[in-house]
């Protein structure tokens, strides 16, 4: 199931509908939407808050560490990436010195390496990277330093602790006494590379019976029927949701997910229905394709099926597909969607996440909007094919001490190309603890206007 654990397997555009006649025909394109990130998919970086009351919260699931012999100074590696021993004996880390979490409570673990492997002991005590799946022999306990929470000890299965040997080899053979010193083979200092907090991470984290109430609290106070009021007041015609895969087992997912998500998403439904129309727009199969070595075949395949999938419920909702976002061809899937009526193609757009940007300046930031991004989005809006989705864009850049009269252009820049996809665009998102990523921020203090 961790193979997928990170990914939405659907969005669910909702359209606003007045209660005049009018709005009894067909939904109004373009439109203008905002996320609803960081409500019924978990994002940790939207609201950190929610994660605030896991133990060792450091060291969530998906968590990458490297591990650094006090005794060797030499970082702990996985030979050939996997599919072999243990040493300690690298003077720098990288790929094969660098150890994927599977965790099991606060303080036990699987430990994942390069090659997907995971870290065991055998009878002799000695560590490898050969079993496919983790068992008893795989599982280990990471004890912290009272003093210095990235000083750490590695429990072995037997009850050892695991310790760098002077040939560079690790044996699980030392034992319980230490004095967390430099001198103490059983040591390691320990590097976080990168963690993960979604949904998986927040239920794994507290257990489901703690993040029952937590989640379903987050849920019924997060996003409330205030918002799509205010939404709908500011000028906005649409929400878009990101949802997880486990809503389809709702009120009884997967575990360690939570049940109730499904009964919150139906008061979406109501909250965006002001007239008896039905207010499902589209349904967008995944957000983001981004699983390494994903082919576009593959791609095609899952999205044909998908569409196929959408149209026994519904005949009219549009479906949305994303270009993979590591694909320099943004027209990869016109061939697919254009056979496929009601199809949509979603681009997302920002500034960020790319070097280039780090040094633009106010108007670069701009020109680029107004020329490439322009551009890019003309590639995929063609006569008589699918229609076109900017699904994510928010009005932050590396510009630093932007003035507000400068984000605002940048904005209204981004809003009138972005405005010219067929389908429409929106924003990325509607709350968020950082201040231009949140659009009821933005409007509220006069960053953006879309009444005009």
């Amino acid at each position: 199931m961790r193979s997928r654990l990170f990914h939405y397997s659907l969005l669910l555009v909702l359209c606003f509908l007045s209660r005049s006649s009018a709005a009894m025909a067909a939904p109004r394109l373009p439109v203008r939407a905002v996320n609803l990130g960081g409500w019924l998919v978990t994002e940790g970086w939207i609201l950190p808050s929610l994660f605030d009351g896991i133990p060792n919260n450091d060291l969530l699931d998906g968590t990458q560490l490297q591990f650094k012999s006090v005794t060797q100074n030499a970082y702990v590696a996985a030979e050939n990436g996997g599919g072999a021993g243990l040493v300690a004996n690298r003077p720098q880390a990288s790929g094969w010195e660098t150890f994927k979490l599977w965790r099991i409570n606060e303080v036990t673990f699987n430990f994942k390496v390069f090659g997907n492997q995971f870290v065991g002991v055998k009878s002799d005590g000695s560590l490898v990277a050969t079993a496919a799946s983790p068992g008893r022999p795989e599982t280990f306990r990471l004890v912290r330093s009272p003093g210095d929470q990235y000083r750490m000890r590695i429990m072995a299965p037997n009850g050892l602790f695991l310790q760098a040997n002077k040939d560079a080899s690790l044996t699980a053979d030392y034992g319980q006494s230490t004095s967390w010193g430099d001198d103490d083979p059983s040591v390691f200092a320990v590097t976080r590379v990168t963690g993960l907090q979604g949904e998986y991470q927040i239920c794994n984290g507290y257990g489901t019976a703690k993040a029952t109430p937590i989640l379903r609290n987050h849920w019924s106070t997060y996003i409330v029927e205030a918002d799509f009021r205010f939404i709908s007041e500011s000028g906005l015609t649409a929400v878009r949701i990101p949802v997880g895969w486990w809503i389809a087992n709702d009120p009884r997912p997967p575990t360690p997910y939570v049940g109730g998500s499904l009964k919150t998403l139906d008061k979406a439904f109501k909250w965006a229905e002001y007239a008896k129309s039905p207010s499902l727009l589209a349904v967008e199969l995944m957000n983001e394709p981004l699983a390494p070595g994903v082919s576009l075949e593959s791609l095609k395949t899952y999205y044909r099926d998908g569409y196929n999938a959408v149209r026994k419920h519904s005949s009219d909702a549009y479906v949305i597909m994303s270009n993979r976002l590591s694909s320099p061809d943004p027209t990869e899937l016109l061939g697919l969607a254009g056979g496929l009526p009601g199809s949509v193609i979603d681009v997302h757009y920002y500034a960020l996440f790319n070097n280039m940007f780090d040094t633009f300046t106010v108007q670069q930031n701009i020109e680029f909007i107004k020329t490439n991004y322009s551009s890019d989005l003309s590639i995929v809006t063609r006569e008589n094919g699918p229609l076109t989705f900017v699904g994510e864009w928010v009005a932050e850049w590396k510009v630093p001490n932007a003035a507000k009269q400068e984000f605002q252009m940048f904005a209204n820049a981004q809003m009138d190309v972005y405005g010219r996809a067929t389908f429409g665009w929106s924003y990325w998102t509607l709350k968020n603890v950082n201040n231009h990523w949140s659009m009821e921020w933005m409007i509220n203090n006069g960053y953006i206007s879309l009444k005009s």
